[in-house]
Formats: structure tokens, sequence, C-alpha cells
């Protein structure tokens, strides 16, 4: 296999990576480093990330604490060296399990408090209209798709597969 073939598949995975936390409302960035990294032997600089990817230092700056704070990746110290070091977290699994499915049960939470909130607005309405009636449809089927991603997110073997 060459060089060439290698660059071309780990670019791929980055880009897919990017895509999906794009998808999920995350941002492409932070998608881009994580698999950055976790297709890195070892630790990597923000600087060598940066040119890695080709973006900016503050993007992977921003992109590396935000997923720090999702216990994904980990700073790792150099004596001797001001640069900031990262790699990923040694049980992945977990991590993912505590920082991004975490991160998806608040937003579900918040989701749901916006739903109460609309549906008692507009139940004490007392209205009938045509535009009531239908964003309260649109506020029940919203219920029921929170309710299948929260039934997706904790299900058992989503639980056992990260070790919560």
């Amino acid at each position: 296999m060459s060089e060439n073939d290698i660059k071309e598949a780990r670019d791929r995975l980055v880009e897919a990576a990017g895509r999906t936390t794009q998808d999920f409302g995350m941002g492409r960035v932070i998608g881009q480093v994580m698999a950055f990294l976790y297709l890195t032997d070892g630790e990597s600089s923000l600087d060598a990330i940066g040119s890695g990817l080709g973006l900016s230092k503050a993007a992977v700056s921003v992109a590396t604490r935000q997923l720090e704070s999702l216990g994904l990746v980990r700073r790792v110290w150099r004596r001797g060296d001001k640069r900031r070091y990262y790699r990923v977290v040694d049980n992945f699994a977990v991590a993912l399990q505590r920082g991004v499915l975490g991160m998806m049960r608040e937003k579900l939470r918040a989701a749901e408090d916006d739903l109460s909130f609309a549906e008692e607005k507009l139940n004490v309405a007392g209205d009938v209209s045509e535009e009531v009636e239908f964003l309260k449809s649109r506020v029940a089927r919203a219920y029921k798709m929170r309710d299948r991603i929260d039934a997706l997110i904790n299900n058992p073997i989503v639980k056992m597969i990260g070790g919560g």
C-alpha cells in the first residue's frame, strides 16, 4: 500500500467524522480533530493537528478544549515544552458514553422542557384554531421523536458498549 493510499484513507475517515459531528450539531472541526487524534499513535501538538488538517491553531484549540470537556481527549504535558499536546483517552468507549451521550441526554432534557413549555402555552390559550391545532400536532410529533432518541441512547446495548 502506498503512502498516498494511507493518506487518502486517513483523510476520508477524518472527513467522515467531521460530517458526522456536524450532523449532530457539534460542528465539523470537532469531529475532524477527534478523528485526527484517534488515528494518531501517541499525542499531537495543536500546531501538528492544525497543519495536518489545514485548520487554524485557534480552531483546533477550541475543538480540543471541547473534546477535553467531553472527556474524549486529554492534555499531555511534555517537560520543558510550552506547547499543548493532546491524545485520545485510553478507554474511548467509556469516554464516549459519559461525554457525548451524556451531552445528548442533557440536550434531550432541555428539549423536553421546551416542548412542555410550548404545550402548556398552547393548551392555556383555549384557542382551537387551525394554527393552534397544527402546532399541537407538531409538538406531539416532536415528543415522540425525542422519546425515540432517548430510547436509543439509553438502550442497554449502547450502555454496555460504553461500559455504563
